[in-house]
């Protein structure tokens, strides 16, 4: 059964048995050009060895694969934060290239904050996206959340300095 109400994917814990699929979706050089640097690239064997094994992230968090078509082929996480700001968490997601354009992360976001923020505590939760990832900003805005503030030359990727925007959505107390 699919726990995402039919939409097409599945929201899951990451399993080894996905490393064939995340290397596929994840060496693509597309893909991490929105993304931090904390997502290599080339994606190597032993980065997917490392990620799965749980030295990259924090798997206590909800770090989630996104299943499309049977395969693993992206992820989202919220990593909450601390101290005065643990009513908070940043969200970060990606996707293969394969599945870009068809509305899949705007469905896959909704999902997994109407699975992971209820019974949580957390009051906001926040993204940011690099000023060359136009995509990534539309899907935040679709699942209510409102561009705060730009960083200017917050980033500085191989082609130069980037300004990062920050997107921030609260919830009732």
């Amino acid at each position: 059964m699919n726990p995402d109400g039919n939409a097409g994917f599945i929201l899951r814990p990451w399993r080894t048995d996905d490393l064939d699929a995340l290397l596929k979706h994840a060496n693509d050089p597309w893909v991490p050009r929105g993304l931090s640097d904390r997502f290599p690239h080339p994606y190597t064997r032993a980065d997917g060895q490392a990620f799965l094994a749980g030295h990259v992230v924090d798997f206590s968090d909800p770090v989630l694969a996104i299943e499309i078509a049977g395969e693993a082929c992206g992820g989202i996480a919220l990593r909450r934060g601390s101290g005065e700001r643990a009513h908070g968490g940043e969200l970060g997601y990606w996707l293969g290239r394969a599945h870009w354009g068809h509305g899949w992360m705007t469905r896959v976001v909704a999902a997994y904050l109407d699975r992971v923020v209820p019974g949580s505590g957390l009051l906001r939760v926040e993204a940011n996206v690099l000023d060359t990832n136009p995509a990534s900003a539309r899907v935040l805005e679709k699942n209510g959340f409102v561009e705060e503030g730009l960083r200017r030359g917050a980033v500085c990727k191989p082609d130069g300095l980037h300004d990062l925007r920050l997107f921030g959505r609260c919830w009732p107390r």
